[in-house]
């Protein structure tokens, strides 16, 4: 665990982390009892995110049957949205492996976010992103709707590779930022192509190219927390309570 995600477990609420360092825009949230109101769908078995005790849905608890009111961090499922999707859908067959077949986990993942605020999370050139009509990032947060789109390098986290992703926010008029700066990464994810040995980077293992690096997760937890649609009060996990923010 890096040092920031463990400064905030062992020293709680008045924590300042490294993790914060160049965020601007937007307020951040320092106060672990305020990360603790968001909850966390679509996250591994062993997720970093329930190491910090926070509300967390992995395959076996099932994101989709989240009922609550917090903010949300949503991971959903990436596998059948990529550009492999096709051709393993082609090779093997199977209702299982049809592009777009997630069991509607994306789908629920955004509508979460739009209803109690929070952050979606994807791999960027996602074909989730033009299924479901959102706009492809460009530089910054962009307005859609009710929300806001950018594109965030994970490298810029720690993460061995570029990693590039997309997240859709939605639950706050000024998005907190993220680093946006673009180290190339020393690694890549997947195998190696017909470029040549020269244009090829070692692969790194499914288990650290599917990993979200600990200053990443930080940070989103942060945004996530100044997205929040609800009071954020014990009240707020209840049913029946009207939005303060007008869709």
């Amino acid at each position: 665990m890096s040092d920031c995600l463990t400064t905030m477990v062992e020293r709680g609420s008045s924590v300042r982390t490294a993790c914060d360092d160049g965020a601007q825009g937007g307020r951040a949230v320092r106060s672990m009892e305020l990360l603790g109101h968001v909850t966390v769908l679509f996250v591994m078995k062993d997720s970093l995110y329930k190491s910090l005790g926070l509300d967390c849905y992995d395959e076996t608890r099932d994101a989709r049957t989240y009922t609550g009111n917090s903010p949300v961090v949503a991971h959903p499922p990436c596998q059948l949205w990529g550009k492999m999707a096709k051709i393993n859908h082609l090779r093997w067959g199977g209702d299982h492996n049809k592009p777009g077949n997630d069991g509607g986990c994306f789908r629920f993942a955004l509508e979460t976010v739009n209803r109690c605020g929070g952050v979606l999370e994807h791999p960027a050139e996602t074909y989730a992103w033009p299924a479901h009509g959102l706009p492809r990032p460009t530089t910054g947060w962009t307005r859609w709707k009710q929300g806001w789109v950018c594109e965030v390098w994970q490298s810029a986290y720690g993460h061995r590779a570029n990693k590039r992703t997309w997240l859709y926010c939605s639950g706050t008029e000024s998005p907190l930022h993220p680093r946006w700066a673009r180290p190339i990464g020393t690694h890549q994810v997947g195998f190696h192509d017909q470029r040549g040995k020269a244009a090829n980077k070692p692969t790194l293992s499914k288990r650290e190219a599917n990993a979200t690096p600990p200053a990443f997760a930080h940070y989103l937890l942060e945004l996530a927390a100044t997205c929040a649609k609800w009071p954020n009060d014990e009240s707020s996990h209840g049913a029946g309570r009207k939005e303060q923010d007008a869709k």
